[in-house]
């Protein structure tokens, strides 16, 4: 390695595969280590490069600074953030800087989508539908059933017409407030961008559950900040079908982490429900636009 690692410290939190450290140089400057198994190699260089390419936009983020091959397997090494995780910091905040939080988060997410996705990439439409389908077949099939789960069903299959002619751009994969930071100076960075993929760019929002959850004016000024406070209806019309999708394959995703995990999905599912009215308003109730 590049970097003269003199310790190293692991980071247990996230669900990442990755082994995650905090690793400090001669110098005292820290460094985020990454390390995954050796036969992910392609993928994650491939990972590296497209990060390369998000840090060159200016997208505040754990900057890619070396990548290789090393006992353990393939590793990358980033900048260090010292600050604390959105999701606890915010929350704590008046109601105007948990709006400006998100609403910066809504631009940056905005810059990283400016990557367009390689031609060769599969029609939209015939993807996504393929995978609500499998979804679909596999919550039939889970022995574990939302009390009204059928709802988020009849919605997707009455809005599939949607997904036609939709571009796709760079996603950065699981953009949500739990994978951002706040730094001692009070600016907001985006870390964890190895779930990345190309697709849709307004699917990237199916995990806004998780911001609405923490903080609805969080979540209502990264809205307003994507869309410069002019949030087009066929978002939310097709933000409904993304989360109701993504709803649907959460609890079976959830059975092999046991009971608690398979609750925390249950619960959110009926909190989902309540924003939209049983799928039959496609604003969800957490969303109040603000002037910025």
């Amino acid at each position: 390695m590049g970097v003269n690692i003199i310790s190293k410290e692991p980071i247990l939190e996230g669900w990442s595969s990755d082994k995650k450290y905090c690793v400090t140089d001669e110098e005292g400057t820290r460094f985020l280590l990454r390390v995954s198994d050796s036969d992910l190699y392609n993928e994650k260089e491939s990972e590296f490069k497209m990060m390369q390419r998000v840090a060159e936009l200016g997208v505040p983020m754990c900057l890619p600074i070396e990548f290789g091959v090393c006992e353990e397997g393939v590793y990358s090494i980033q900048s260090w953030i010292d600050g604390e995780g959105a999701e606890s910091v915010i929350p704590t905040l008046s109601d105007k800087e948990q709006y400006d939080y998100g609403f910066t988060a809504g631009q940056i997410l905005k810059k990283i989508h400016s990557i367009p996705a390689p031609a060769s990439q599969e029609d939209w439409e015939i993807r996504f539908n393929r995978k609500m389908d499998t979804k679909i077949q596999k919550y039939n099939e889970c022995p574990i059933k939302y009390p009204n789960g059928q709802a988020f069903i009849d919605y997707i299959n009455a809005n599939r017409h949607l997904l036609g002619r939709r571009d796709q751009v760079y996603q950065h994969g699981d953009y949500h407030i739990g994978n951002m930071m706040i730094d001692r100076e009070g600016k907001l960075y985006i870390i964890d961008f190895n779930r990345s993929d190309y697709g849709d760019p307004w699917e990237e929002f199916n995990r806004i559950v998780w911001c609405a959850q923490k903080s609805p004016l969080f979540a209502s000024g990264m809205v307003d900040g994507y869309f410069d406070n002019q949030v087009p209806m066929e978002f939310w019309k097709l933000l409904a079908m993304y989360i109701s999708s993504n709803t649907l394959s959460s609890v079976y995703w959830a059975i092999p982490f046991g009971e608690s995990e398979v609750n925390t999905m249950l619960n959110q599912a009926q909190e989902v429900m309540e924003w939209y009215d049983n799928m039959t308003n496609v604003i969800p109730t957490w969303y109040c636009g603000m002037e910025n």
